[in-house]
């Protein structure tokens, strides 16, 4: 007589075996993070008591805990780029994008070099000029102060539709895993981030990420290459993918939802503002000495990001490689879309003791660190954007450092109460591609209409920007309450449950032939909220750029002679400003620096492009 055959949810028990070595494993990583908050903060305790012992200028405070003094070296740094861009967000959404849509969004590598170009050439030699500690602080130089205070609002929104995001993420891998609840992992772990950002600043973000960074690339590397024995191969992992329609080239229908021009296009917007006129991406370009040290920095993230995206869009393929024949959502063995990747992890790893508390811990890692990043650059913009400013006297160091630390405390918590707002919606890889242009395409307007269009002026550039934020909003809303509401859903690629060997009930609407059914939306909706979401930032940026650059030519006329040129790209200062002398500029940041309380170095024009 056969022995009967297990349940679905008996399944889901067996695969959560993580044992006491995984909690150990995982529980060490974090250690690791709270030992280097505290080394690096009581290396800047001794060092604010002997710069109080030399009577060290003002501001010396704030230079250390946002920018490392501005001495930190190539390769952490570079792996901090990574580890911060790189969230969980990431290695959980790449994959699951690659299993549910196939391999389209595996292009992104076109728009990632795009974005490391107009680094190069537009963005990076700008900030590096100015030497600032706000991104924002370069508003106020081209444009006015009431240009800075709305690019730093709209970071800190997107920030804060970012945070949840990536602190939800990691809590669900491990719920997979331990079934421990969401929330509780959610809340316990980012008080360690809280804490270690808190103590260490930018030193500890940093070096805690490249701790992180090396966690990370050890859980992945694990998983691909156990997964792809276990499953007989490459070959097969091909096959299997290549049948069910996953693995495809370029698509040109501009109606579907991922297509190269939505990829190049709206990718490269989405990934040029992310790391541009992304406060915790350029504050770590300007911890750097010099523009030719964030010059190969940017080069060493572009190629690290690349490799590890694609190795994320591998486990894509290898989860349907692995599940090719039972399809763990339509069964219910993944009860959300995003916990795809940590079923194939206990599957494939989880009866090694303390393999599966190495890969947790690097999902964790890529979260943490993308946390912690944001924390720290979020108490930069509120100390020199949002205090400073408007502070009667110059603030001394206590209060200085009680500022940042209470931005990092208090923001912390709001990104922890925000969770329960991210569960309700859709999958992580879209939700944080849909709420982040809301805020960054109109930002990365006004920043590429300061330093590309000589002639817009602050008036003209503000129009834009609400311009840009207004229709972003209109936009990005509609479409996740249509979302919400399964009025606006997108086709999935095949699934099968033929092989199944436990028992399940099918889901609602699931067809056996095609598995679960995912209409598209209705065929006669043609509203401007129906574009793929990687369009949105796209959007942004050009509704900005067109009407602040059209009010300016209209209403200003031609006013590029009033613009100081080291506040333009390199090539449109020669274009514009071919007989230009630093000296100009130099005079312009020193008034600036009178005027503001902006952190600030001696400049150095020598080399700049």
């Amino acid at each position: 007589m056969a022995s009967p055959r297990l349940t679905v949810a008996e399944v889901s028990e067996s695969l959560q075996h993580f044992g006491i070595v995984d909690y150990i494993v995982f529980m060490c990583s974090l250690l690791i993070c709270v030992v280097i908050g505290l080394y690096f903060g009581w290396k800047d305790w001794k060092a604010q008591q002997n710069r109080k012992r030399n009577a060290i200028r003002r501001g010396s405070e704030a230079l250390n805990y946002l920018v490392g003094g501005r001495k930190m070296k190539i390769f952490p740094v570079a792996m901090s780029l990574i580890a911060s861009f790189i969230s969980g967000i990431a290695i959980m959404g790449a994959s699951t994008e690659t299993y549910l849509y196939g391999t389209q969004f595996c292009y992104i590598f076109t728009a990632i070099i795009a974005m490391a170009f107009s680094m190069n050439y537009i963005f990076l030699p700008v900030y590096q000029g100015l030497e600032i500690t706000s991104a924002y602080g370069y508003l106020q130089l081209r444009f006015d102060r009431r240009l800075r205070l709305l690019g730093s609002g709209l970071f800190t929104l997107a920030t804060l539709l970012h945070l949840p995001i990536v602190i939800y993420v990691p809590a669900l891998a491990f719920n997979q895993v331990s079934g421990i609840n969401v929330h509780i992992v959610s809340t316990s772990v980012c008080l360690v981030c809280i804490f270690y950002t808190l103590v260490g600043g930018i030193k500890a973000v940093v070096w805690t990420d490249v701790i992180q960074m090396f966690i990370m690339i050890g859980a992945l590397i694990l998983i691909v290459i156990k997964g792809t024995a276990d499953i007989g191969g490459l070959g097969v992992l091909i096959e299997r993918n290549m049948a069910s329609g996953r693995i495809e080239g370029p698509n040109i229908d501009p109606t579907e939802r991922h297509t190269i021009w939505a990829i190049f296009f709206g990718g490269g917007c989405f990934w040029i503002s992310k790391n541009a006129i992304h406060q915790m991406m350029i504050q770590r370009y300007l911890a750097l000495p010099s523009f030719r040290d964030a010059q190969k920095a940017l080069v060493c993230f572009t190629v690290g990001i690349i490799l590890l995206l694609m190795t994320c869009f591998y486990n894509g393929l290898l989860i349907y490689a692995t599940f090719y024949d039972c399809d763990p959502l339509t069964t219910g063995l993944a009860k959300a879309k995003d916990q795809l990747l940590p079923v194939l992890l206990m599957k494939v790893l989880g009866n090694y003791p303390g393999l599966a508390g190495l890969f947790i811990s690097g999902i964790f890692s890529a979260s943490l660190s993308s946390l912690s990043t944001g924390l720290n650059s979020l108490s930069a913009i509120v100390l020199e954007d949002f205090v400073k400013p408007f502070s009667r006297k110059p603030l001394g160091e206590r209060a200085t450092r009680y500022i940042m630390r209470g931005t990092v405390l208090g923001f912390g918590i709001v990104a922890v109460v925000l969770v329960l707002v991210v569960e309700k919606l859709g999958t992580v890889l879209q939700l944080s591609m849909s709420l982040i242009p809301i805020s960054l395409g109109p930002l990365l307007g006004l920043f590429l209409m300061g330093m590309l269009i000589p002639w817009v002026d602050s008036v003209s550039a503000f129009g834009g920007a609400v311009s840009g934020l207004v229709t972003m909003a209109y936009i990005v809303i509609r479409a996740q309450l249509a979302i919400a509401a399964k009025e606006m859903t997108f086709p999935t690629k095949p699934v099968s449950v033929a092989g199944c060997e436990y028992d399940f009930e099918f889901p609602p609407g699931y067809n056996a032939t095609v598995g679960l059914s995912s209409p598209s939306v209705h065929a006669n909706a043609k509203s401007l909220h129906h574009v793929s979401f990687l369009f949105y930032t796209f959007i942004g940026a050009v509704v900005t750029l067109t009407i602040g650059s059209l009010t300016a030519s209209i209403l200003r006329g031609q006013q590029s002679n009033k613009v100081d040129p080291l506040l333009l790209a390199p090539f449109v200062r020669r274009a514009y400003f071919p007989e230009h002398l630093p000296i100009t500029s130099a005079v312009s940041l020193q008034k600036f620096n009178k005027e503001d309380t902006q952190l600030y170095l001696p400049l150095s024009f020598s080399g700049f492009p």
